[in-house]
């Protein structure tokens, strides 16, 4: 049986060589380029895997400027034996095991202790944007792939490691990738979380504008602080008008999939807004409907929304954005994650239902929830590779979380975040620990072992 631990030991140095190199690309998606659709930086970051790749002895390729692949053709592939390159045209392999990863990070923020841009460790520990999400494992199984090459390993099956470029706004890129190319039999992305996760809540964004009177909105100034959808907002300020008062409020950052782990300034806002005098009695009547809806309230029991079922969980509700749309719009934007065996079409029927008066509902993100069968044969395979590298338990989960594996068929979510690691990605001074980093690579050896053999 093969040494796992010993070949990612020995290997170890090279690889954060090799992995530093592109936490060092700041590949935030930016301005569509020639050839680079998301931005020069994810792109940038696409070509070293590429170059890498190359350089290593595996085919590559690069399908609509989207996503690049490393392939490791197997003995029983068209041809049997290796290319330098190939032609995001060419006839690809009929049949291939997946591992799709993502090189774009979400933006680095304000309040690092490390530099973002980089790979820094500090007491055992790695830090950087995208070394939890999602560099470091990709890399890892990237790495782990050319380790077990070295070492002699040949497999029956073809093996492509995709690289994607769009993940964090939207995973555009996949149905890029799939115009051209065929989707694996079977794979996972190591984007998510351990044991292996057979099912995804579904999730959908909803913005509520509501109408207001010019004279009562001019009372506000914007909105001040950093907001986005993946993210609980921390910093939020807004001017009154009239008093010339500045009202802020200090919340705490979390992923918008946990809420519980942050306190959202949207709602703390508006929970002192609602008692200002200075505003009108319909805009403090709205201030209080936000807050009463919304505040620590993150499974809906808000809005008389707490669905639950017995694979997934509860319904969770994020306030994720809030804004003075215009001279006479507020605009308040909600990310839902919601049980696999409950509908979108129940979730936006209950919070038109909670609507305050003379508010209207957009959906802007839709994106239904998957379950596959957990006791497939290859979920098994994953499942026992990773009770044998830590010991733990390992009966498979759902998750709150979005991957590939909604847009990539065949494909399920398997690492990279132990049971219990919660909140790290998409936060200041995001990191992982050199150890659980190092199992991540013993386990994603040997799943690309027992993958890619023939049983």
């Amino acid at each position: 049986m093969r040494n796992y631990k010993e070949l990612t030991e020995n290997n170890w140095p090279e690889f954060l060589g090799v992995l530093k190199q592109m936490m060092q690309i700041a590949s935030v998606k930016g301005e569509p380029a020639p050839g680079a659709p998301f931005g020069k930086e994810p792109r940038r970051g696409m070509d070293l895997a590429m170059t890498l790749g190359q350089s290593w002895g595996f085919e590559t390729g690069v399908v609509n400027n989207a996503v690049g692949y490393v392939q490791w053709s197997g003995k029983n592939s068209a041809d049997g034996h290796q290319k330098k390159a190939v032609a995001a045209n060419d006839e690809p392999d009929r049949e291939y095991i997946g591992i799709v990863g993502h090189l774009d990070v979400v933006p680095a923020g304000e309040g690092w202790h490390f530099p973002p841009f980089d790979l820094t460790e500090s007491d055992g520990v790695l830090y950087g944007r995208g070394i939890l999400d999602n560099k470091g494992p990709i890399m890892s199984c990237f790495y782990g792939m050319k380790v077990l090459k070295d070492d002699g390993f040949v497999p029956d099956k073809t093996l492509r490691i995709l690289f994607g470029t769009d993940e964090e706004s939207g995973m555009s890129d996949i149905p890029l990738y799939l115009e051209q190319e065929a989707p694996p039999v079977f794979g996972f992305t190591p984007d998510c979380k351990y044991p292996v996760v057979y099912g995804e809540r579904g999730v959908v964004g909803v913005t509520i504008t509501t109408d207001f009177e010019a004279a009562e909105l001019a009372e506000l100034s914007e909105v001040v602080g950093e907001q986005n959808r993946a993210s609980v907002p921390n910093q939020l300020s807004v001017t009154l008008t009239g008093t010339g008062e500045t009202i802020q409020v200090n919340g705490k950052r979390s992923p918008s999939n946990a809420p519980e782990l942050g306190e959202n300034a949207i709602t703390l806002l508006a929970g002192k807004l609602s008692a200002c005098e200075a505003l009108s009695a319909r805009l403090r009547a709205y201030f209080s409907w936000l807050y009463d809806s919304f505040h620590e309230k993150h499974y809906g029991e808000g809005i008389n929304l707490a669905l639950a079922d017995a694979d997934s969980g509860k319904l969770i509700l994020t306030p994720v954005t809030f804004q003075k749309l215009n001279d006479t719009q507020l605009a308040l934007s909600l990310s839902f994650r919601y049980p696999v065996t409950v509908t979108e079409a129940e979730v936006i029927s209950g919070m038109q239902q909670a609507l305050f008066e003379g508010a209207h509902l957009a959906v802007t993100r839709s994106m239904p929830g998957i379950m596959k069968d957990k006791e497939g044969p290859e979920i098994r395979k994953l499942t026992a590779i990773y009770e044998a590298a830590t010991g733990a338990d390992g009966t498979p989960v759902t998750t709150t979380g979005g991957t590939y594996a909604r847009k990539m068929p065949n494909i399920i979510a398997f690492g990279p975040s132990f049971p219990g690691q919660k909140g790290i990605a998409h936060n200041k001074d995001e990191y992982m620990a050199v150890a659980d980093l190092k199992k991540n690579m013993e386990i994603y050896m040997a799943a690309i072992e027992a993958l890619t053999i023939n049983d």
